[in-house]
């Protein structure tokens, strides 16, 4: 397992530009996976749900950076908020001054991520183009001071029409380039292990690679 580890990694790490950030998803992988691809130098990894987060941060190097890449119910925030380096599935406002509370009560600023709807199956949460944009101008008049708005987070649809994916994704990069030029961002998180090189053609700089990494998902998340 090691070998094919180290073999997946540095094919992965191997075709990224040097301003695209890899985010490992290890949902669902055990802690010694974790270790093994954290002793090839990553220290940016992913999880989806709070309480797997949780136990591998009390057991893995303290110098991993955690994101939170799954839907975030508000009544768990406070679990992660210790720690947590960047919430990406900010996915309303509600979460979003929840995560501005419990930063301030645990003396930090928390980076996020904006989640918008670009997929076409309601199985994809996200929020509306609208939505967004009145969250992000509270952001701007100072709503939420407790946090940093990195930029924005999206997933395609589930489908193999790579044309569809594409539209998706340079439909959220024209978004996001709107927003930057009110505010100005730093990152933009499309691309998972089936479609990250047409989310970097897009304009991706940050990509969330699980399975082209740890290989299938060990149990059901």
């Amino acid at each position: 397992m090691k070998d094919l580890l180290e073999q997946n990694y540095h094919k992965i790490t191997a075709t990224l530009p040097a301003h695209v950030q890899l985010v490992a998803v290890s949902k669902t992988h055990p802690a010694e996976e974790i270790l093994e691809v954290y002793h090839l130098g990553q220290r940016l990894f992913g999880e989806n749900k709070v309480q797997e987060l949780v136990a591998k941060y009390e057991t893995l190097p303290k110098d991993i950076r955690w994101h939170l890449i799954g839907h975030l119910q508000t009544n768990k925030v406070k679990y992660i908020a210790p720690f947590v380096d960047m919430i990406e599935s900010v996915d309303s406002g509600k979460l979003l001054r929840e995560i501005d509370r419990q930063a301030e009560k645990n003396h930090r600023n928390i980076s996020v991520l904006l989640q918008v709807k670009i997929a076409e199956e309601d199985t994809k949460t996200g929020m509306e183009i609208s939505e967004t944009k009145e969250l992000f101008q509270q952001y701007l008049e100072g709503a939420f001071p407790h946090i940093t708005v990195k930029g924005l987070m999206g997933m395609a649809t589930f489908t193999t029409d790579q044309e569809q994916i594409r539209r998706e994704f340079s439909f959220l990069k024209t978004f996001y380039d709107r927003l930057s030029q009110t505010h100005p961002l730093e990152i933009l998180s499309i691309g998972m292990s089936d479609d990250y090189p047409v989310a970097i053609d897009c304009g991706a700089n940050n990509v969330r690679v699980g399975s082209a990494i740890f290989g299938k998902r060990n149990y059901p998340a």
